[in-house]
């Protein structure tokens, strides 16, 4: 049986072709702000020496995410999750939250929307619940839970190029936050779909051919995010180990399944739209929003201060993306308590608009792909929700901590 959310008439996300329509103006836009001069050449420069090794690292990510699934990996997890639950649906949901929750901890929040959404899908499905709300734990979570490491989240990285941080001493400053940032949407979830958590569903049988096509290419996956992960937080620049397991399975797919390589391997219009936002709001950074948000951010580091820093990361994260809004802002950051506060902002407040975060967008294709529909002003309104309490409960485990 396949579940769908209701249809509502004005309310869907733009279409494929109006996606790419407004990521080619955007485009145009940014390539505008270089070749009049609006973005300094000198800046323009230092900005794609700074983001030019987080687009490889996402896309290199992305590839062997894409790789990883179609060698079967993640069915196989979802499999055995599904049998983990013992029929019941409060631990089946559980065990959605951990998938989630590791997948945007080890592999970044947008690789976690892009594997884990459907396969929560089809999990929803087994259960008999309606998918938003297995979908909607997925996109919360892979947000919220994208703080604890550097390679969690791109805005984390920027950070780690900022601090010079090593990814232990990283953690160590925010851990608790992090938390936090998992929790309060976990709380705020169980709150709206505990009556539908609470029934039984049907376990699985386990997985067939179809789901494993190739048992070499899947042993051979499983060992590449076995070494993938301890590389990626091991202060390496993460953009070499990720560019060498997307080598690594890309030549052996191409020996052994050369089918499996699609066009959309390639996230060309996330990559594009990110280098974009990065680029427009640079301009308008070097042409007096810097001052405008400074004095928006503050100073100081006593809980109230932390609030405000982390309130405007989230504002600006849900005007004009989490990425450029981190950028805008780090000058403000001056400290690494200031920066986590930040961090908080962009990351865990990023739930609100469909734009706020690339993870969201990436999350809307996927949805979108599997016929379903999102609910636009139930979905801002739910995140605003979300956004709010995990912002606060997260600054104020930063303020105890410091």
């Amino acid at each position: 049986m396949r579940y769908c959310w209701p249809k509502t008439d004005g309310e869907d996300g733009p279409t494929a072709k109006q996606q790419t329509l407004l990521v080619g103006l955007l485009a145009v836009g940014a390539a505008a702000c270089v070749l009049t001069g609006a973005l300094p050449g000198p800046e323009f420069a230092a900005l794609m020496n700074r983001i030019g090794p987080l687009m490889v690292f996402v896309t290199a990510m992305t590839v062997v995410s894409y790789l990883a699934d179609a060698a079967g990996l993640f069915r196989v997890v979802t499999a055995f999750a599904a049998k983990l639950g013992c029929g019941r649906t409060l631990w089946l949901w559980f065990l959605v939250l951990a998938l989630t929750t590791g997948a945007s901890v080890f592999l970044s929040l947008d690789t976690a929307v892009v594997l884990v959404t459907p396969l929560v899908i089809s999990l929803a499905g087994s259960a008999g619940i309606r998918p938003i709300v297995f979908a909607l734990s997925t996109v919360w979570l892979a947000n919220t839970a994208s703080l604890l490491l550097p390679v969690s989240n791109l805005t984390n990285l920027l950070a780690q190029q900022k601090s010079g941080i090593h990814p232990l001493e990283y953690a160590a400053l925010l851990w608790l936050p992090s938390l936090a940032g998992i929790l309060v949407p976990v709380l705020l979830l169980w709150l709206v779909f505990r009556h539908e958590l609470s029934g039984r569903y049907a376990a699985p049988a386990g997985i067939n051919s179809d789901d494993v096509p190739d048992r070499g290419l899947l042993r051979l996956s499983m060992a590449v995010m076995g070494l993938l992960l301890p590389a990626l937080v091991s202060g390496i620049q993460v953009a070499v180990p990720a560019t060498a397991a997307a080598l690594v399975l890309a030549a052996a797919f191409l020996l052994r399944m050369p089918r499996a390589f699609k066009t959309d391997m390639l996230p060309v219009l996330p990559v594009i739209l990110a280098v974009s936002l990065f680029i427009v709001v640079q301009t308008a950074h070097s042409h007096g929003l810097g001052a405008l948000l400074g004095q928006a951010a503050g100073s100081g580091e006593g809980f109230r201060d932390l609030l405000r820093l982390a309130g405007a990361g989230a504002a600006a994260s849900n005007a004009v993306n989490n990425l450029p809004a981190y950028l805008a802002l780090e000058p403000a950051a001056e400290t690494p308590v200031r920066l986590g506060a930040l961090l908080i902002g962009v990351n865990l407040g990023a739930v609100v608009t469909p734009w706020g975060s690339l993870a969201t967008l990436l999350w809307y294709d996927r949805m979108r792909t599997q016929g379903l529909r999102v609910r636009w002003g139930r979905f801002m309104l739910a995140g605003l929700v979300a956004a709010t309490g995990t912002t606060a409960a997260a600054t104020a485990a930063l303020a105890f901590l410091r």
